[in-house]
């Protein structure tokens, strides 16, 4: 849906499940030809670039552990890839990620999907701009209340496959919502973090992988930041959370009321910025479809992504050095997600021990 909305992508292939009959039913589904619903994505890979219609990119919504060997498949075969986030099932393979797409010199982006919304967007360019002054202090929330009983115990196929660590890699809340909420963090402050002490925690008896995380972290700027995430927060939906403290002003944006921006100011009155309104930056216009006043969601900002991503591979047609623009993110958040889920791993078993960053 997302990927198809602004009529730059066209779904013509895929390996739509691990049962080959499924995938020729989803090719169906999906209006496609049969003949390009393949058993998996070696078949899928080996046929479409023998063919002269055949896909110009591999879009990655599987389980973390596949994230890497359907990656290197794909820029092997010279085609660029859009994946969902995490960038791999660990730190070490997130590294030979980055030289894999260094080497092969394929356009690579992760879906962190709440980065498309316009009035994230416009929160970034606000804090570029520096008009918040200097950030003092940063906090980023990501509440979630579905894991609260064992579903993987109860045939539930999300569930499963989070809370298995053969498939979803070191961390089970941390890199399912964590590694959003320490993106979504980066992305708007512009500030990297330089280090943290977290505290990760299996609330549910029996789960393999952390269901509940928080940390502290400092800033590059020596500022203090808070990040909370947790799957067992009884009664919350999808509740992402940002705020960012300067020396003269805060914002606060919070995902199930994305369209209002929030700005408190020193010494002026509070501010209500809406999507859609002329006003806002260009990269914040760019991201908006819809009139002011009508609300637009989740998968816009998802097809944001999407057709960024599809611009910088036409560019690629016209220019072989065309990179990503700098709203998408790349392997470089992959690789620092990464290593902030590993570090938090660490830290936690250290009982909270001052970590850095660095790698």
């Amino acid at each position: 849906m997302a990927a198809e909305l602004d009529g730059n992508i066209e779904l013509v292939a895929g390996a739509f499940s691990q049962d080959a009959g499924k995938s020729k039913a989803a090719a169906q589904t999906y209006g496609i030809d049969e003949a390009r619903a393949y058993a998996n994505y070696e078949e899928m890979i080996a046929a479409e670039t023998k063919r002269a219609d055949g896909i110009d990119f591999v879009a990655i919504v599987t389980p973390n552990h596949l994230h890497l060997p359907i990656a290197r498949a794909a820029m092997e075969a010279g085609l660029h890839v859009m994946s969902d986030k995490p960038a791999t099932a660990n730190f070490q393979e997130a590294l030979d990620l980055k030289n894999i797409v260094e080497r092969t010199n394929r356009l690579y982006a992760l879906t962190f999907t709440y980065t498309g919304y316009p009035l994230v967007r416009e929160a970034r360019e606000i804090c570029r701009r520096g008009e918040l002054g200097a950030i003092r202090k940063v906090m980023v929330e990501y509440l979630q209340g579905w894991l609260t009983q064992p579903l993987e115990k109860m045939g539930q196929k999300q569930a499963e496959w989070r809370s298995d660590p053969a498939k979803s890699g070191i961390g089970g809340c941390i890199g399912d919502i964590g590694v959003h909420a320490f993106n979504l963090l980066e992305y708007v402050t512009g500030q990297p973090v330089k280090k943290l002490s977290a505290t990760l925690r299996t609330m549910v008896a029996g789960r393999a992988l952390d269901d509940d995380c928080s940390a502290m972290l400092v800033f590059e700027n020596g500022a203090p930041g808070i990040l909370a995430a947790s799957q067992i927060a009884v009664g919350e939906r999808n509740g992402l959370r940002l705020r960012v403290y300067g020396e003269k002003g805060s914002l606060e944006w919070y995902q199930e009321d994305p369209n209002r921006l929030q700005l408190k100011w020193l010494d002026r009155p509070d501010q209500t910025l809406h999507a859609g309104s002329a006003f806002l930056s260009e990269a914040a216009r760019h991201a908006t479809r819809l009139p002011l006043g009508h609300p637009e969601g989740f998968v816009e900002a998802f097809a944001n992504i999407y057709r960024d991503f599809s611009h910088a591979i036409f560019e690629r047609q016209e220019r072989p050095d065309a990179s990503l623009s700098g709203s998408v993110c790349g392997i470089e958040e992959g690789v620092r997600s990464m290593a902030f889920m590993e570090r938090a791993i660490g830290s936690s078993k250290a009982d909270g021990a001052w970590t850095a960053l660095e790698y």
